[in-house]
């Protein structure tokens, strides 16, 4: 088994040259704001599960998923040329779904706030006297059109609506 701070090493080395190569050595167009969040290296430096997150909707989710597919082994070359190991990690990368899942949970921790307020006017005005943002955003335009957009797919089948 290899020492645990070699492998928390060596995953920081790979996740600092795999989006330094992302961002500047990639020459694929579709390249959008695609960010390397962490790296998890298999104990016998073997494989390493590379974790990403972008910034967008599900297209863009798909999209930056088939340009990370297709230039894993450019990435994983560029990663072989700066690690001081026998053999390169074998480079997979995988969707970080924990800034949205964050996200979504303080919108409901937010939203349960206000309804608490709704019920007693005086609830948490510790919290707003501590300077605590508990309003909820004004929905993004953006994402409402996408929503139903996507309702509208669910709803029709094969171009038919049901």
């Amino acid at each position: 088994m290899t020492n645990p701070r070699t492998i928390a090493r060596l995953e920081s080395r790979i996740l600092e040259r795999a989006a330094h190569a992302i961002e500047f050595e990639l020459a694929d167009p579709r390249v959008t704001m695609i960010t390397l969040t962490k790296v998890e290296l298999a104990n016998d430096l073997r494989t390493a599960k590379v974790h990403w997150s972008v910034l967008g909707g599900d297209v863009e989710r798909r999209q930056a998923q088939r340009v990370l597919d297709s230039a894993a082994g450019f990435i994983q070359r560029q990663v072989g040329r700066v690690l001081e190991t026998r053999h390169t990690p074998r480079l997979s990368f995988h969707y970080d779904d924990s800034i949205a899942r964050a996200a979504e949970l303080d919108r409901k921790i937010k939203e349960a706030l206000n309804k608490d307020r709704e019920l007693n006017p005086h609830a948490h005005d510790d919290l707003l006297a501590a300077g605590v943002d508990i309003s909820l955003p004004e929905p993004d335009e953006d994402a409402i059109v996408e929503a139903e957009y996507e309702e509208f797919l669910e709803e029709t089948e094969d171009g038919e609506p049901k």
